[in-house]
């Protein structure tokens, strides 16, 4: 059994200013993708350049923040919401979406296309697998606020949060799992596949097959929020619920792309 570390949240202070390790790892998110997509941009025979990445990082940056805050608070908080209202803008409080921060995301992306003259899926196609990096480092941001826990485990490596609600029994320390699955795995997947061309809309496709697959597993090591609990059968969760018209939909995506491109 271990004990989780218990981390300050507060990485360090600039006078009045406190810096939390919450929003670093959004920024090192960021970061990441902005590089690896210049990167990408700089090679032979992308139809990109590097500096068009600056504003696509601004365009995902902002459908990733509105996004991911609405999306939580609709589909995980709304009663907080209406009891307070001021929850919505208290980001640094932790609390985001993934499904909501995508949607934000795709939003963003279908108006930079439109910016660009490009197609929806060009776009798309592009930043897919420059956005699993900044899942893996929310993740352990989520880790390090000790925040979004699993559930109570015997295995060796299971953990003991000292988080309001997690009592005192160890628990998967499903952060991890998440930011091993949807952040490392995934980027490895997406970047070998998106090295060679592919069809339209393909790689897209595999990012919402692969994100979905893989939140589909680790809910089963995650505790659902105590607000909400279990949405049906006693173990289908919300994370569950949302991640699975992600599956389907990325296999349409997917099916697609090759029957259009062996036509």
């Amino acid at each position: 059994m271990l004990i989780h570390p218990d981390f300050d949240p507060i990485a360090f202070s600039l006078g009045p200013l406190q810096v939390r390790w919450y929003g670093l790892m959004y920024l090192c998110g960021f970061i990441a993708g902005w590089g690896l997509g210049r990167y990408r941009a700089s090679q032979p025979g992308s139809i990109w350049q590097p500096r068009q990445i600056d504003d696509l990082l601004f365009y995902i940056a902002l459908g990733i923040i509105l996004g991911g805050r609405i999306g939580y608070i609709v589909f995980y908080n709304f009663a907080g919401l209406l009891n307070d209202p001021l929850m919505l803008i208290r980001i640094w409080e932790g609390g985001m979406s993934f499904h909501g921060g995508l949607l934000g995301v795709l939003i963003a992306m279908a108006l930079y296309a439109r910016k660009l003259g490009m197609g929806f899926f060009q776009v798309t196609d592009f930043i897919a697998p420059l956005i699993p990096p900044g899942l893996f480092f929310g993740r352990i941001g989520n880790f390090i606020n000790g925040e979004l826990w699993g559930r109570v485990s015997d295995m060796p490596w299971a953990m003991v949060f000292h988080t309001p609600g997690a009592g005192d029994l160890p628990r998967h320390p499903s952060q991890l799992y998440q930011a091993a699955l949807e952040g490392l795995a995934l980027f490895v997947l997406l970047w070998l596949y998106s090295t060679r061309p592919r069809p339209t809309m393909a790689v897209s496709g595999l990012f919402l097959l692969g994100y979905g697959t893989s939140r589909l597993i680790t809910e089963f090591f995650r505790q659902p929020d105590a607000h909400i609990g279990f949405i049906a059968l006693g173990w289908v969760t919300m994370g569950q619920l949302l991640s699975l018209p992600m599956v389907i939909f990325g296999v349409v995506l997917m099916v697609l792309a090759y029957r259009r491109a062996a036509a």
